[in-house]
């Protein structure tokens, strides 16, 4: 790994970066509560908050403090895109609760000249970063939901922004509607999209200005089940993509809500909704780096993950998996496919220039953070906290599916890549071979193939039904070979009982059904449905029919053989009464003692071993908690069998 690919580390009290499989401690090191750690977007600088400043780090050559900013209860950074300004969000303060007033908590640092240009009150974290654009030479900021302000900025000046005098500024038309969203296009020639979601029956729309003309959009388009928008540019500015999204479904299809998407093109020669081909919600979007292509994760599980050019025709499509995240290499030249979050954490990867060929395939459980390196040869994946509280720690991958390197930490909080521009690297026509694996590598991949080698012990043979396993009733043996028939046998043992089954059931299948009676009660008697009466009468009154049909005349009655009187009674008989239906069985087992309990859970895990051994035959891969209960169905038997279970 080049040294080119640092990773920095957040953890609760410090900050660690890994540089070449080596850990640099950062000067200085942070002793205290850290809320937030970043790169700056080029990897020119690095910054870490502690309770009461905020240290940059020059991470050009050897990290060396840069800058301290003495400002209180920092909890939130972010890097304008060049790495100029640096955005701190500070703890609100109410200063005055009459007329409402609070602090100005969010600061623009200009790196350069040290100082702070712009500063104003944001109560709340959530969408507060302001957006700058690819020059850094304005940058905006959403007021009430009504407009959004542009302010012009010059790198090279002390002075601060007056924010209340903005240099030109964009206003919603309609007074009911409200602006929930807006992204500005990288590019040279800046633009704006702009959403707003329907309201009071007037459907949503996004709406894309050239920056600073706002009094004509360029491309515009009305939709309907749109509550929320996600706007995504491509690389090179021209085109977006708009996920609209619904928390409610009106068809009552999805428990997810519904889910469009829409393709615009900055010239507004094209605006569409993608078709995509199965129900289902939308899992994930990206843009390819060539802005010529981008991809779409959607459906229900197993989802479908289709990809399409820049004019929202469909040029591919992999095979159905469960898969929800979609990454490209920064080069494009690899497509990696994975199922994160509540999914077992299965990767695939894809070679994008050579027909969509797959490379490798490998697990990764319990990811939240997934990354490809900037050099396009590597991928990070790390778990951490809160997302998952155990088992923190990172990994990284080369492209061909080899681990090599691992780390672990008590807690993690944030990790990612030092970002490089993409020409620090050449293109890959080729994948080299994977580099010798770290030493921190070889024990988990040695605990890995223990626990493998402990399963596999029993081989596991080939798939039958419970009741066809060892002397179940399929076999004819007569012997209950089921966790349940035999728990249930020893249930009746323990009772001294020995109900009689249904007709049709045998007890040594063990298929008695539980029936719950209460105690004193008569037991319950089977009540017969008004269809399955209705149909006992009509076959009541036919017999009756073919019997008076069939009868003697009058005449030859004296003649004929007398008819028996049981006979004649039944002919004359009313339409009978059913049968009661016969008494089930009791409860079986009653209130269970302290051993039996034991010993019911005990046989419920061994079920869900046998169930985990039969997904391993099948050639399912297994993760290693899942590995570890198998391991286990030994010392299992020899608790049941302590507690005096028979098999």
């Amino acid at each position: 790994m080049s040294k080119t690919t640092e990773i920095f580390c957040r953890l609760p009290k410090s900050v660690e970066l890994i540089q070449d499989f080596k850990d640099i401690t950062p000067s200085p090191k942070a002793n205290a509560e850290c809320r937030a750690a970043l790169y700056s977007k080029n990897g020119d600088f690095f910054a870490y908050t502690q309770p009461q400043e905020v240290v940059i780090l020059d991470t050009t050559g050897e990290a060396k403090v840069y800058h301290r900013i003495e400002i209180p209860e920092v909890f939130d950074i972010y890097f304008s895109p060049e790495g100029t300004y640096l955005c701190l969000w500070c703890k609100p303060i109410q200063l005055n609760k009459e007329n409402g007033t609070w602090n100005n908590n969010l600061k623009i640092f200009n790196i350069k000249t040290k100082t702070i240009i712009a500063e104003w009150s944001a109560k709340h974290q959530n969408a507060w970063k302001p957006q700058f654009t690819s020059e850094e030479n304005l940058f905006a900021r959403s007021i009430n939901q009504k407009e959004i302000h542009f302010f012009e900025l010059d790198p090279t000046s002390d002075s601060t922004v007056n924010i209340n005098q903005p240099s030109f500024k964009y206003k919603v038309n309609d007074p009911k509607a409200t602006l929930q969203a807006f992204q500005i296009s990288p590019g040279r020639n800046p633009s704006v999209a702009i959403f707003i979601p329907e309201k009071s029956g007037k459907p949503a729309n996004v709406s894309i200005y050239n920056i600073p003309n706002f009094n004509q959009p360029i491309c515009f388009k009305n939709f309907f089940k749109a509550e929320k928008c996600q706007l995504k540019w491509n690389s090179l500015g021209t085109a977006l993509l708009a996920l609209a999204s619904t928390d409610h479904d009106t068809t009552n299809k999805s428990y997810y809500g519904e889910t469009n998407l829409y393709l615009l093109g900055i010239a507004g020669s094209y605006d569409s909704r993608i078709d995509l081909k199965r129900e289902g919600p939308i899992h994930d979007i990206t843009w390819s780096p060539t802005a010529r292509e981008f991809a779409v994760s959607y459906g229900y599980m197993p989802s479908e993950t289709t990809f399409f050019d820049s004019r929202g025709n469909a040029i591919h499509s992999l095979p159905t998996a469960p898969r929800n995240t979609i990454l490209y290499s920064p080069h494009a030249k690899f497509v990696l496919v994975a199922g994160f979050g509540n999914l077992q954490g299965t990767v695939d990867v894809y070679d994008r220039q050579n027909k969509f060929s797959k490379v490798v395939t490998f697990e990764a459980s319990n990811t939240s953070v997934c990354e490809w390196s900037p050099c396009g040869r590597f991928i990070l994946t790390a778990t951490t906290s809160p997302r998952l509280r155990v088992d923190n720690g990172c990994k990284i991958w080369h492209a061909s599916g080899k681990l090599i390197y691992l780390k672990e930490f008590p807690e993690l909080f944030s990790i990612g890549w030092k970002p490089q521009p993409l020409d620090c690297f050449p293109p890959i026509r080729n994948l080299e071979p994977a580099p010798e694996a770290h030493e921190s590598t070889k024990e988990y991949l040695e605990k890995r193939q223990a626990l493998a080698s402990a399963a596999a012990k029993k081989p596991a043979g080939a798939y039958r039904p419970p009741h066809a396993r060892g002397g179940g009733a399929g076999s004819g043996s007569g012997v209950a070979s089921s966790l349940y028939q035999k728990e249930l046998q020893n249930n009746l043992r323990s009772n001294g009982s020995t109900p009689s089954p249904p007709p049709g059931l045998s007890r040594a299948a063990g298929n008695i059904p539980r029936v719950r009676t209460v105690v004193g009660a008569p037991p319950p008697v089977e009540k017969e449905s008004k269809a399955a009466a209705k149909n006992r009468k009509k076959r009541e009154a036919k017999k009756q029919a073919q019997e008076k049909n069939n009868s003697p005349a009058p005449e030859a009655t004296t003649s004929a053989s007398p008819v028996p009187a049981q006979v004649q009674a039944q002919a004359q008989a009313p339409a009978s009464t059913p049968a009661p239906a016969p008494a089930t069985a009791g409860v079986i087992g009653g209130v269970a003692s302290l051993e039996e309990k034991k010993i019911r859970s005990l046989l419920k895990k061994l079920r869900a071993i046998e169930q985990l051994k039969m997904k391993q035959a099948s050639g399912e891969t297994l993760e290693d908690t899942q590995v570890i209960k198998i391991s286990k169905e030994d010392e299992i038997r020899s608790e049941l069998q302590t507690l005096g279970w028979n098999e």
